[in-house]
């Protein structure tokens, strides 16, 4: 059985290493294991030029965008909130452009966290800029149930209700064109979002399963890669 090449977003951060202190490209080693333990090939994506991410998606079998920074509140046409984080810019740009060319090329599609706001923003939609309760103490993981939406993507992945690693303090407000909720958690907070009727497969999760045992979401864009692969 083939394995499909999976893309994922990094980001740069100033990082330490033996005798080093230098910018890194780094992405939790959650995200990569969870791609080689559902049966796909991991290739890290470094921050870069938005014009080359049509050319690096067209030479991928899917695409995760990581979780990470707030998304800049005037993409969404919004004032930031007290407690929104500082922009990253960079980022920004090249991941939604990463996600735009998925979505103009058919390209197999999971966003978590950050990357289920994004997808929302490239598509229109707004954010919820704070909210509590879907977070640990800092730097630690909390946990909650989530309801997927029977019929969905999400919920031919997970057709029952399903304790998830969460961290996150902001969440969707106004839907993005085209998108569907297929989860939510038991205080009403979207927990996943999906493109119905797109070319391929484009799902994002408020959760982190890269956190978590759970494989059954990441192995669903797997599948979804490698058909679209064979498919050619």
């Amino acid at each position: 059985m083939s394995q499909p090449l999976i893309g994922i977003s990094t980001y740069q951060e100033e990082a330490r290493w033996g005798v080093w202190a230098l910018p890194a490209a780094l992405v939790p080693a959650g995200y990569p294991k969870l791609v080689q333990r559902s049966g796909g090939l991991a290739a890290l994506l470094p921050p870069g030029d938005p014009a080359t991410a049509a050319a690096a998606v067209a030479r991928l079998d899917g695409l995760v965008i990581a979780g990470g920074a707030d998304v800049q509140p005037a993409r969404y046409g919004a004032e930031p909130h007290p407690r929104t984080g500082p922009p990253a810019l960079d980022r920004d740009a090249w991941e939604l452009a990463l996600i735009e060319a998925a979505l103009a090329g058919g390209v197999p599609l999971l966003g978590i966290c950050r990357g289920l706001h994004l997808l929302n923003v490239v598509l229109g939609g707004t954010l919820v800029q704070h909210l509590d309760g879907h977070a640990g103490a800092p730097g630690v993981f909390d946990r909650h149930d989530i309801e997927p939406v029977p019929g969905t993507l999400l919920g031919r992945a997970l057709p029952e209700p399903v304790s998830v690693p969460t961290y996150h303090h902001q969440a969707v407000d106004r839907i993005g064109r085209g998108l569907v909720p297929s989860a939510y958690a038991e205080d009403g907070t979207i927990e996943a979002l999906e493109l119905p009727g797109a070319y391929g497969f484009t799902l994002a999760v408020q959760w982190h399963p890269e956190a978590g045992d759970d494989t059954r979401v990441m192995e669903a864009l797997v599948a979804a890669a490698r058909e679209a692969s064979a498919a050619g």
